[in-house]
């Protein structure tokens, strides 16, 4: 099931484990999907971007399946999907607005500032709507 919510909370872990991914997969952008329930985040499932480009990411959907089939096997919600600009810019690109699969869904866009990837989380309500939402870094119990 997809979640709906307008916040996230995320561990450390979860933030450490995306930024690694936009990092390790830079140039082309990184994408994923966040797992949780609630607004708590419990899993971070990096996928495959089949399209390998700098400005765009489609999902591999082999990778795609095999992480909602995790997801769904743990009881977990998709809370969100991630991915990177490593060239900017630090919201949701006209690309990100045209191709959106999940209205309603969350999307952390991770973009650089200098040398430094940086994240925001960002409502997709529409092919021409998104407002930005807090994300929050909490130790889970």
């Amino acid at each position: 099931m997809i979640s709906f919510e307008h916040s996230l909370e995320l561990s450390p872990g979860h933030w450490a484990k995306m930024e690694s991914d936009a990092c390790a997969r830079e140039p082309e952008e990184a994408c994923g999907l966040v797992a949780g329930r609630g607004t708590r985040a419990v899993l971070v499932i990096p996928v495959t971007n089949a399209l390998h480009s700098s400005r765009r990411f489609r999902m591999d959907p082999a990778d795609e399946l095999r992480a909602l089939t995790l997801a769904e096997e743990k009881n977990l919600d998709i809370l969100a999907v991630y991915h990177s600009h490593p060239e900017g810019p630090s919201l949701p690109s006209a690309t990100d607005h045209e191709e959106l699969t999940i209205p309603g869904i969350i999307y952390l866009i991770w973009y650089k500032e200098g040398n430094q990837w940086c994240c925001r989380g960002f409502l997709m309500v529409s092919q021409s709507e998104s407002s930005e939402v807090p994300i929050r870094i909490v130790e889970h119990e």
